[in-house]
């Protein structure tokens, strides 16, 4: 089965605000990789949409290195770096608040489509239907969730995932998103 594909089309789903009480009551903020614990927690604060999974992703260059490590690539490194890919994956409700956030996800994508893909995971999609990812890795390994990397790839990696996570902060500050509807101009009421 492949992991990670084209975003699916919405589907009908009778569960969701059960699936999102519970994915929430569930939640541990602590369990969280402490980069992206306000991202997490901008998106339990949305009715349209919740985060199953994350990883605000991992650059290992060492053997035997914590593969959770948040460090950033040593900048004495020039060898290669094992990246684990840091990821957002969302089930989202099929409404048009819903349709909203996933157009403001999708285009995070659209903004870098070399490095930031946006689609449907199986995985997520078996356990939630309208479950939605979005994703930092050179398109080339959009569909492994870790690769190995040389140094001045995985420093432009690096960068990229930095900056995608900026653009995710900015999506959640915006009015129409926190508020679950877009403004009339944007044509999508």
């Amino acid at each position: 089965m492949e992991t990670f594909t084209e975003a699916k089309p919405f589907v009908e789903n009778p569960r969701y605000f059960q699936d999102r009480r519970d994915t929430l009551a569930a939640l541990d903020l602590s369990s969280i990789d402490k980069p992206i614990v306000d991202i997490i927690d901008g998106f339990s604060q949305l009715t349209q949409g919740f985060t199953q999974q994350s990883c605000c992703g991992h650059f290992l260059s060492a053997h035997g290195q914590d593969p959770h490590s948040l460090n950033p690539i040593p900048s004495q490194e020039t060898g290669w770096i094992d990246y684990r890919i840091a990821y957002l994956a969302f089930c989202i409700d099929n409404s048009p608040p819903g349709k909203a956030l996933y157009d403001g996800l999708a285009r995070i994508s659209e903004s870098d489509p070399g490095y930031i893909q946006f689609g449907s995971a199986e995985w997520f999609w078996e356990r939630h239907v309208n479950s939605y990812a979005l994703q930092v890795e050179p398109v080339r390994y959009k569909t492994k969730d870790k690769v190995t990397l040389e140094y001045a790839e995985a420093l432009e990696v690096q960068k990229r995932r930095d900056l995608f996570f900026g653009k995710v902060r900015e999506l959640l500050e915006r009015p129409w998103i926190v508020r679950g509807s877009l403004p009339r101009h944007l044509g999508k009421e």
